[in-house]
């Protein structure tokens, strides 16, 4: 049978974007965090997104109806995930708490059930391994923004069992989506390439070698990136960035992993990029409304 029911836990960014997606694909989903409020909040932000489809002509009014029709939230793990044929983790990026709800999940759903985790650089074999069903665990690895980008990295932990694989490749085609299979080591593939070069970019502005414009519009205007280097680590957050190269620098042990001291600092300072208003650029007007921090110019 197809994979039809799916828990999101996870309320955040992306997990409202999985949910988006999904719901707007056919599947029902019951989307799961502990906070109430983050549940609401994330219900707006798909019926908000959703509502900027339908003014574009990509999805019918009736279309987004019956789509939320589908979404209910929970705050209860446990009892939601009992009839799921596949449960997608988006909680916050952190081992132990991951491996805490791999636990949870694994005993409360039934046996068929996939568990796939979103993560963007812990390991997928060391989460399989705290589970009774190590051959059915799996990373998806979706960008941001979910609704809009196409790809999500499907990534084998050393258990994963090649029909699961496939059940996950059938269902990424579902959402419209486009499949890249990986092997678990560190950092995957988009983040051991991605990271590398925005920690680089971050060492030509601590040394001294261009400001912040001119690293983000020469990677723009060179290299036909959509977004600068220190723009997208700001977009992503500059937390999360450190946290995947620390991942790269202890799983493979090469000073080029090394995190630059300058984005170290940054994070010391709670100088998170767009989620906290500044990072390289201040985002003091909105998100949309960048302009360089005091700090660089």
């Amino acid at each position: 049978m197809p994979i039809q029911r799916v828990a999101v836990i996870g309320a955040g960014t992306m997990g409202n974007g999985i949910a988006h997606v999904c719901i707007q694909n056919g599947l029902d989903v019951v989307l799961i965090d502990v906070a109430l409020t983050a549940l609401e909040k994330a219900k707006q932000v798909i019926e908000k997104n959703m509502e900027r489809q339908v003014k574009k002509g990509v999805l019918t009014s009736e279309q987004m109806t019956a789509a939320l029709q589908r979404l209910q939230l929970s705050t209860h793990l446990s009892d939601s995930v009992k009839n799921c044929d596949l449960v997608i983790e988006a909680a916050t990026e952190k081992q132990t708490v991951k491996e805490t709800i791999f636990r949870e999940i694994d005993a409360a759903a039934p046996q068929h059930c996939i568990l796939a985790t979103n993560t963007s650089s812990i390991s997928i074999t060391a989460l399989a391994a705290v589970t009774n069903r190590p051959d059915k665990v799996i990373g998806m690895h979706f960008m941001n923004p979910v609704p809009v980008m196409k790809l999500v990295e499907v990534i084998n932990a050393y258990q994963t069992h090649v029909s699961v694989t496939e059940e996950i490749l059938d269902l990424s085609r579902r959402l419209e989506k486009i499949p890249c299979v990986v092997n678990d080591y560190p950092g995957f593939i988009a983040n051991r390439i991605l990271m590398p070069m925005i920690n680089e970019a971050i060492y030509c502005l601590y040394e001294g070698v261009a400001g912040v414009e001119s690293i983000d519009n020469i990677m723009k205007l060179g290299m036909a990136h959509p977004m600068g280097p220190l723009q997208l680590a700001d977009f992503i957050g500059l937390d999360i960035c450190l946290s995947i190269l620390q991942v790269l620098h202890d799983g493979f042990g090469q000073p080029k992993y090394a995190p630059c001291p300058l984005l170290v600092n940054m994070v010391k300072a709670g100088k998170l990029g767009v989620k906290t208003g500044e990072g390289f650029y201040d985002y003091a007007d909105g998100p949309n409304e960048r302009k360089i921090s005091s700090r660089f110019l």
